[in-house]
């Protein structure tokens, strides 16, 4: 790399791109990468500060800013992700291709960024991401990196750091039991609020169906579903430590693998996750009725990919599960589950 007097730059070519900011007005690329600096150039140049031009002579030991960023961008971009257009004064940005949950490679990420001089940030893994939202931005550093630390680069990431799950179509059952709903002491309010959450997916709900507090009942009627099709069951009501509660039991005689009953996720403690065969059958504690987002709100977006969770995916939610009940809702775009 040389350094020239800008007064001396004319018709010198610009290795990098030159930004200009006008505080609460501008900020952008005055010059691109390329362009030919032409006397009326210089004023303007020496008014952003740019008293001498740099002209980089790369050799086999250096890579370009936007170079590194091109090799960023391939090691990034894994299903369902998108490149931006353009790299833009050595920055390359990644969107979300459909609906979604972004999985994200966390620990190769960070020994990506210790590398040092690079920066690569991304949206918090599963987070739930809209198609042509921005997921994460990546550059180097300096304008030109060492040709060394981008090779090791590509050899710390054998697969792409990011990917989006899309959502499937699910035929879901929702049984609501309690001897309180089904003789019509109270009115259901649970079923409402579920069939509202469904319907921020593309999914059929087959029925709602209401049961007594009597096992073999609320397993008969999950049958029923299982049998018309379902392939996803949502349990409501009587799921407290209550002797009188029998959902959480008739969900586990129904056979499969129980996942967890219980969560580190306030509210929502008292969830089940369930897995008859690649089923999910859920749980979901009486705070899904009334509260804004819950615990089921974090594992539904997940299950509606196909994602078949464990007890661990459970248990991480632990830092970050507890929902700050905020006046206006802004989840996903919040701390809650993160």
């Amino acid at each position: 790399m040389k350094k020239i007097k800008t007064v001396d730059a004319v018709g010198y070519v610009l290795q990098h791109d030159i930004t200009e900011i006008v505080p609460g007005e501008f900020k952008g690329r005055a010059f691109k990468k390329g362009h030919i600096i032409t006397e009326e150039d210089i004023p303007k140049l020496l008014k952003l500060g740019k008293d001498n031009i740099f002209v980089f002579e790369l050799g086999d030991t250096g890579v370009h800013e936007n170079e590194a960023a091109i090799i960023l961008g391939k090691l990034g971009k894994g299903n369902n992700i998108t490149l931006g257009k353009e790299v833009k004064e050595g920055k390359i940005n990644f969107y979300a291709e459909t609906d979604g949950i972004l999985k994200v490679d966390v620990d190769k990420l960070l020994e990506l960024n210790m590398l040092g001089e690079i920066s690569f940030a991304t949206l918090p893994n599963n987070i739930s991401v809209k198609k042509g939202e921005l997921v994460a931005g990546a550059r180097v550093i300096p304008l030109v990196i060492n040709k060394s630390k981008m090779d090791t680069a590509q050899e710390i990431i054998k697969e792409p750091l990011l990917k989006i799950n899309p959502y499937q179509k699910y035929k879901v059952g929702i049984i609501t039991t309690g001897n309180e709903v089904f003789y019509g002491r109270i009115e259901d309010k649970f079923g409402k609020v579920i069939i509202d959450k469904l319907s921020e997916f593309d999914c059929e709900i087959i029925g709602q169906t209401l049961c007594p507090d009597d096992k073999e009942i609320i397993k008969s009627k999950a049958t029923e579903f299982l049998n018309k099709g379902a392939n996803m069951l949502i349990f409501t009501g009587g799921m407290s430590v209550d002797p009188d509660d029998l959902t959480p039991s008739s969900i586990i005689e129904m056979g499969g693998e129980l996942i967890s009953y219980g969560a580190p996720v306030l509210p929502g403690s008292m969830f089940l996750l369930s897995y008859l065969g690649d089923i999910p059958m859920m749980g979901l504690p009486g705070c899904v009725m009334f509260a804004k987002r819950t615990v089921f709100d974090l594992v539904l977006s997940r299950v509606m990919t196909g994602e078949k969770l464990n007890k661990r995916d459970i248990m991480l939610y632990g830092a970050g599960g507890l929902c700050q009940s905020c006046d206006v809702c802004h989840y996903p775009n919040c701390s809650f589950g993160k």
